[in-house]
C-alpha cells in the first residue's frame, strides 16, 4: 500500500468519524432577544468581562468535544468570551449597548457540556451574571440553559445537529437573562 493511499484512507476516516477543529461562528442578534430586551424596557447597558468561574478546570472554557470534533470560540479561545460577545451582539441589535454606561453586565461561565450520543443528544450552558452600577452589585444570579434532542448514530447527521443545538444555548441563556424579572428590576433600580 502506498503512502498516498494510506494518507487518503486516514483522512477519509477522520472526516467520516467527525474529527475536526471547528470555530464557532460569530454571534448575531436574534429577533427573540431583541424583542425581549425591548419589551423589558431595559436602559442602555455596557458589557464587562466574562471569564471562567474560579475553581473550574480551564478545559471547560477552552472548547467542547462532540464525537471527536472540537468546538472552540473565535474570541481568545474562550467560551466565556463567546457568551460575552453573544450578549454584546444582542444588546447591539436592540439598540441598548452603551460602552459608556455605568450599568455593566459581567459574567462567569459555570457549566458547559454537550453530548451527541447514538440515540439522544443533550447540552447545558450555565453562567453567573452580575449587574454592577458604580461599584455596587445590584444583581447576582446563576442561570442555566439546557436542551436535549433525538440524535443519530451517523456522525455526519449527529455532529451538525449537536453544534447547532449547543450554539443556540448561548442565545437561550441571554434570553433568560433578558427576561429574568429580578434582572429587569435591577436595571430599573440602577438607572439614573
Amino acid at each position: 500500500m502506498s503512502r498516498f493511499t494510506l494518507y487518503a484512507m486516514t483522512l477519509s476516516m477522520a472526516l467520516l468519524t467527525g474529527c475536526a477543529r471547528l470555530k464557532l461562528s460569530p454571534p448575531s442578534a436574534s429577533a427573540d432577544n431583541i424583542q425581549a430586551a425591548r419589551t423589558a424596557n431595559l436602559p442602555p447597558l455596557s458589557v464587562g468581562e466574562f471569564s471562567l468561574a474560579a475553581g473550574l478546570p480551564k478545559s471547560l472554557d477552552l472548547s467542547v468535544s462532540i464525537r471527536g470534533s472540537t468546538l472552540y470560540s473565535p474570541y481568545q479561545d474562550s467560551l466565556a468570551k463567546y457568551l460575552q460577545e453573544t450578549l454584546r451582539a444582542e444588546l447591539t441589535g436592540a439598540g441598548l449597548l452603551d460602552p459608556a454606561s455605568a450599568t455593566m453586565v459581567s459574567g462567569q461561565l459555570m457549566q458547559n457540556t454537550v453530548e451527541a450520543g447514538a440515540d439522544r443528544g443533550n447540552a447545558t450552558l450555565g453562567a453567573r451574571f452580575k449587574l454592577v452600577r458604580e461599584g455596587q452589585t445590584v444583581y447576582d444570579k446563576t442561570l442555566t440553559a439546557s436542551d436535549n434532542w433525538p440524535s443519530s448514530f451517523i456522525g455526519a447527521v449527529a455532529i451538525p445537529e449537536a453544534v447547532n443545538r449547543y450554539t443556540s444555548l448561548y442565545r437561550k441563556l441571554v434570553n433568560q437573562l433578558l427576561k429574568d424579572s429580578e434582572f429587569i428590576q435591577a436595571t430599573k433600580r440602577a438607572s439614573p
